[in-house]
């Protein structure tokens, strides 16, 4: 566990999403939202890069703030060669860092920017992470078009982007962090993602109660990056049988994003889901008062589908960051 000394504060944040996520149960929170997930581009790939500029633009306008105010930017994405971040970003002039977490990317993102912050080397950096469900489906399983049956277990990939700048003034602070560790239990099952991550979240959040002393009562929301609904329960079994209950303040942006109408079956997924979901709904817990500590674990399935071909597992990641009101 890292104690951050200054503990930065996340002063501004946007969000940017497609059509299903603006139809879910935070639809009215988000920035900014397309209708037909295209963002006025050709191709989804350059949809997303596109919904990355706009997620980064939009931040720096609510901060009041321009590029060059922002020492670095972290960021990172589910395409090949974080190539939506990349070329999303590449208007401006403000060094950059691509980074892959697969989903746990905001998370990554996050740490790296509140250490820079914290260390001094940067008065403010900016966090980033994009997905969108037909990038992410034709690169790791069926195109959309082919309309490939899913299985219960299998989760939506969010279309969205997020951004929080990391530094200067806000009612949000980071006041700790822990990056994870990688954890494989030999789950090959590319449609059920959740299960394969659970035991890097539990891995995480039982290191981070017994390094920091705390217990889950002493915050108010403990919050998983995109679990789901199999994921999420599975987490909470881990740590009740290690004999730690997380009890009902325990959360999964994967479970939030969508309603039982939207058919999604076991939840969101992917590195925008707890990018829109941490901009839209817990960073508005803080700003309205309504939360003064929690715990965001962002967690990841670090698969290749040419590994998986080869019979290969998935291995799980999660990188937890502790929040305190701003005052």
């Amino acid at each position: 566990m890292i104690k951050l000394k200054k503990a930065p504060c996340i002063s501004a944040v946007s969000s940017v999403c497609g059509k299903k996520e603006f139809d879910g149960p935070l639809g009215d929170r988000f920035d900014m939202h397309s209708e037909d997930d295209t963002f006025g581009k050709d191709t989804f790939e350059a949809a997303e890069a596109e919904m990355q500029r706009r997620a980064f633009a939009l931040a720096l306008h609510k901060g009041g703030l321009r590029e060059h105010d922002i020492g670095a930017i972290f960021a990172g994405d589910l395409m090949n060669q974080c190539t939506a971040s990349s070329y999303g970003l590449l208007q401006y002039d403000v060094p950059y860092f691509g980074l892959f977490g697969a989903c746990s990317t905001m998370a990554e993102a996050l740490i790296l920017s509140a250490l820079c912050v914290d260390g001094g080397y940067y008065e403010r950096c900016a966090a980033l992470a994009c997905s969108h469900n037909c990038t992410a489906q034709r690169q790791f399983r069926y195109p959309v078009e082919y309309g490939g049956q899913r299985t219960p277990t299998a989760q939506w990939t969010v279309t969205g982007a997020g951004c929080a700048i990391v530094g200067g003034t806000g009612a949000m602070r980071i006041t700790g962090v822990l990056p994870g560790r990688t954890v494989d239990k030999k789950i090959k099952d590319a449609n059920n993602m959740g299960v394969a991550m659970a035991p890097a979240a539990a891995d995480t959040l039982l290191r981070y109660f017994k390094e920091s002393g705390s217990s889950p009562s002493d915050f108010d929301i403990i919050i998983t990056g995109d679990l789901g609904s199999e994921g999420h329960a599975l987490t909470k079994d881990l740590c009740a049988f290690s004999g730690v209950s997380l009890g009902s303040n325990y959360l999964d942006f994967g479970m939030l994003m969508y309603d039982e109408s939207q058919d999604v079956h076991a939840g969101g997924s992917g590195c925008g889901c707890s990018a829109i979901g941490l901009a839209a709904f817990l960073y508005d817990k803080f700003n309205s008062g309504k939360c003064r500590e929690a715990l965001f674990v962002g967690t990841g399935a670090l698969m290749s589908p040419l590994v998986l071909f080869q019979g290969g597992s998935i291995p799980g990641i999660a990188h937890l960051l502790h929040f305190s009101s701003g005052e």
